[in-house]
């Protein structure tokens, strides 16, 4: 543990991750680990965390807007005094094996696959952070909520661990994300902008599966494997992008107007 964490019962947590729903989605299960979140969209802003603030663990995403995860992780092998004793984790939706060697050299302790549910991601702060630190008042129960439709009790169980009320946090989180994400995906299709919409099909892929809605997460995935073909050979804006952006969005705009009140 860093010399500022040994000062204070929470210990610090520098997350690098550019899609807000999961930043959210990660910011909602540390809540009760004890830990202070510092939240970083790309590699540039968290080097300069870094270099602001000494942290017991970093979890990276490896695509980002400005470098890759892996320059990130890179640049502080290279800078030892830069990480301290940062313990390092990996955060990504697909990890060939070329990659996960390349993770081993560069001192990543552990891989979190996207999606990942509460319970893998909380076991994973545990075992690399320790036990939380005793708390000195008893928690307040949580105030009763009303169950919810069966349709969503699959997700909360498989990725929220029962957190019926977690999960509607993140839901309702996500769900005002989804309107930027529309605007964003009209624009990318528009523009004829490849790398933007890749982005943003990967970012809702993953959301989509931990919301348990497999459908839209597959369909999410089949645009960003179509853009990245088309990026890796350097092609032209595929035809057939648009038809599954206008067929995702309007899932998505479905999924924002079949939501029932709280």
């Amino acid at each position: 543990m860093s010399a500022l964490a040994q000062g204070s019962a929470q210990r610090r947590v520098l997350l690098v991750e550019d899609d807000p729903s999961l930043q959210r989605f990660v910011s909602m299960v540390l809540e009760d680990l004890a830990v202070e979140l510092t939240v970083c969209g790309d590699v540039g802003s968290a080097l300069l965390a870094l270099r602001r603030s000494a942290f017991d663990l970093l979890i990276t995403d490896l695509m980002l807007p400005d470098r890759s995860g892996l320059d990130l992780l890179a640049e502080l092998q290279a800078l030892p005094a830069l990480r301290g004793s940062a313990r390092l984790v990996a955060f990504s939706a697909g990890l060939q094996p070329e990659v996960r060697s390349r993770l081993q050299t560069l001192n990543v302790e552990r891989l979190l696959f996207k999606p990942c549910s509460v319970g893998e991601l909380e076991a994973c702060v545990l075992e690399v952070l320790g036990p939380v630190p005793a708390a000195s008042d008893a928690p307040t129960p949580p105030p009763q909520q009303q169950p919810a439709p069966q349709a969503d009790q699959e997700a909360i169980l498989r990725n929220f661990g029962g957190d019926a009320a977690l999960y509607r946090g993140f839901r309702a989180a996500s769900l005002e994300q989804f309107a930027q994400d529309l605007q964003e995906g009209e624009r990318a299709c528009t523009t004829r902008d490849t790398p933007a919409l890749r982005r943003l099909a990967h970012s809702l892929k993953s959301v989509l599966l931990i919301l348990g809605l497999d459908g839209s997460s597959d369909l999410a995935n089949r645009l960003e494997r179509l853009l990245e073909q088309a990026l890796n050979a350097g092609s032209a804006w595929p035809a057939e992008a648009d038809g599954l952006w206008q067929e995702l969005s309007l899932q998505l705009r479905a999924i924002r107007a079949d939501t029932p009140e709280p």
